[in-house]
């Protein structure tokens, strides 16, 4: 499999070529990816002139995919059926990679289309607010799905937010999303100042949205360890709760390409739990 354009600088404000893209994949990122990406379908946001070039969201396998490329039957427009790409090894998420793309991937794996084996947050800042915000909601989110048995981990969204996950024993979406909304609109009750459960953007400034429209089978979430189209290389980087606890400022959780190999070396994939299918849990039976 070729790989093209390598000297071509994706992102500007820190000159980072695609080759280096590629090397983060391939070197530091692939063996802590790979099991978050796999038997899970791929969407793609596709950024191949970099953050300021043209940006389009695909589901289906982009034209000239290779036969040796794995891809899944998945539920599409109600009774039809789509193909999607799932990675399942380094050569495939090197063809990947090679796009230039950010991953998404659903809650559920291919095999059980609508069955989810985590639960997600997304916490979302409005202007003024930062992630400094989301943290306090990210740890009041903790104590109380902890309440219900349940362990949180926490990642950057490679933006301006926070991701929480939750590995489940394998739940309908419709029942996910059902006990996600009911926490944020707990949430907004018991934090008002800080917390809206809605999306319409006038109510958001200054506080934190709790996005809990991302359990639904059709939403896809940041694939952890992606690279972001953003400014400069963020990932969406899995962090402790102690950095949770600690943030204080708005750069506080914002790791480049290049900080991820040190950081692997120090914590490993924080996010390991949420393979292992002996660490989910139900969510309760009553709202």
């Amino acid at each position: 499999m070729p790989l093209s354009n390598l000297d071509k600088v994706l992102y500007p404000a820190t000159g980072t070529t695609k080759g280096e893209v590629l090397h983060y994949y391939a070197a530091t990122a692939a063996e802590v990816l790979l099991p978050h990406l796999r038997d899970r379908p791929l969407s793609f946001l596709r950024y191949p002139d970099g953050p300021d070039g043209q940006l389009f969201f695909t589901k289906n396998p982009p034209a000239g995919t290779p036969s040796w490329v794995h891809t899944a039957p998945v539920p599409h427009h109600e009774k039809e059926q789509a193909r999607q790409v799932v990675v399942q090894d380094l050569a495939s998420l090197m063809w990947a990679a090679n796009l230039v793309v950010e991953f998404h991937t659903p809650q559920w794996r291919a095999e059980a289309p609508g069955v989810a084996d985590r639960m997600v947050f997304d916490l979302d800042p409005g202007a003024p607010a930062t992630v400094v915000e989301c943290c306090t909601v990210a740890l009041w989110l903790r104590e109380r799905l902890a309440a219900d048995g349940l362990e949180a981990y926490g990642k950057t969204s490679g933006s301006k937010g926070l991701h929480l996950l939750v590995p489940l024993e394998p739940t309908p979406s419709e029942r996910v999303s059902a006990y996600a909304k009911a926490l944020a609109v707990e949430a907004e009750k018991k934090l008002p100042d800080l917390v809206v459960h809605r999306m319409r953007r006038a109510l958001r400034p200054g506080k934190v949205f709790v996005d809990f429209s991302q359990n639904a089978a059709a939403k896809t979430t940041a694939t952890p360890y992606t690279l972001r189209a953003r400014a400069e290389p963020a990932v969406s980087a899995p962090v402790t709760w102690a950095e949770i606890e600690a943030c204080r400022r708005p750069g506080a959780l914002v790791f480049l390409a290049g900080a991820m190999a040190e950081r692997l070396a120090r914590y490993g994939d924080l996010l390991a739990p949420l393979t292992e299918p002996d660490r989910g849990r139900p969510i309760p039976d009553t709202l």
